[in-house]
């Protein structure tokens, strides 16, 4: 890990946010069979005569309201496609339920939406754990109308990138994610009851007791191994059929490059696979640019100046199934 990919990871904290996308409220509701109806939510951004959407997915202990999400909603709206800024389950904090890493069934339901029921092709956006799940989407389910997936500083191997991340050299970023995670049980608590009382939940201070006590007896897994095991998208990367981007940062503190490249290696052609220096975890100083100048493929030449995150529309716009 270097000092730039500490200060991009911490810098855009600092950074005022950018205006919100214009929007409405969204929301569906999930039949669970083990906690009853759940209620999804996010922002719609509609765009006129679209027959392509986006839907964007945040990272670990984010939701939809997050820099990145607007900045990547507003990238889809310039180009032309609608936007479903999406809650996973519970980041809203009205104490519904909480999500996990594999929990993509709310993905295939929000597809079928009213608002997105009619586009001809949508194409799903993650960052960070979001970016695992619109992989793992690609990879294991696939739905017709999905056009492709693009995924940003995203953790591939469940059970490596716990081990890297519940190191010493990454307290300060683990226990800021954990705070945001404990906030969102803390709403599920208030409604519900619960696999781990709060008072033993404030104590939790690893991402792997985090997911031995409190994901794991939510969603029926035999502790945290198990849980990485059979929700880690890195065992079917290599059945991808769909279009697929990676974004991945060289210098990422929170999901170092060494955790990912075991995995590129086996993964299906249908990967690209670009890696940024100087960046940090979902932190991009301005001008960087994921263009391959040595590339054919289609969807690099356009918006390059715009940002990575118009880089990126324009790159899911271009693949084709």
């Amino acid at each position: 890990m270097s000092l730039a990919g500490h200060l991009w990871t911490v810098a855009p904290r600092f950074q005022s946010l950018p205006p919100a996308p214009p929007a409405v409220p969204w929301s569906m509701v999930v039949d669970d069979p083990d906690v009853g109806p759940v209620k999804v939510s996010g922002e719609w951004s509609e765009v006129e005569g679209a027959t392509e959407a986006v839907v964007l997915l945040h990272g670990i202990a984010g939701c939809s309201e997050a820099r990145y999400a607007r900045m990547g909603a507003a990238a889809a709206l310039e180009q032309g496609l609608s936007c479903l800024r999406l809650n996973m389950r519970g980041a809203d904090q009205a104490g519904e339920d909480y999500y996990h890493a594999g929990l993509t069934g709310d993905l295939l339901l929000a597809m079928e939406s009213p608002e997105l029921a009619g586009y001809e092709r949508i194409h799903f956006l993650g960052y960070s754990l979001g970016g695992h799940l619109s992989l793992r989407l690609a990879a294991v389910h696939a739905p017709p109308r999905l056009g492709a997936v693009a995924a940003v500083c995203t953790p591939l191997d469940l059970a490596a990138c716990q081990e890297a991340f519940d190191r010493r050299a990454t307290t300060v970023y683990r226990l800021f994610v954990l705070r945001g995670l404990k906030r969102l049980y803390a709403a599920v608590a208030e409604r519900r009851d619960v696999p781990c009382p709060m008072s033993e939940v404030r104590r939790i201070r690893t991402i792997r007791a985090w997911d031995e006590k409190v994901v794991s007896p939510r969603w029926g897994f035999d502790g945290a191994g198990d849980y990485y095991a059979r929700a880690s998208v890195a065992p079917h990367l290599a059945d991808l059929s769909v279009p697929a981007l990676l974004v991945a940062a060289e210098d990422d503190p929170m999901v170092p490059a060494a955790t990912l490249r075991p995995v590129i290696a086996e993964a299906s052609d249908h990967l690209t696979v670009r890696w940024l220096r100087g960046a940090g975890h979902l932190g991009f100083p301005e001008g960087k640019k994921i263009t391959d100048p040595d590339s054919t493929d289609a969807g690099w030449s356009e918006d390059l100046e715009a940002g990575l995150d118009h880089q990126i529309i324009t790159w899911l716009r271009h693949q084709t199934r």
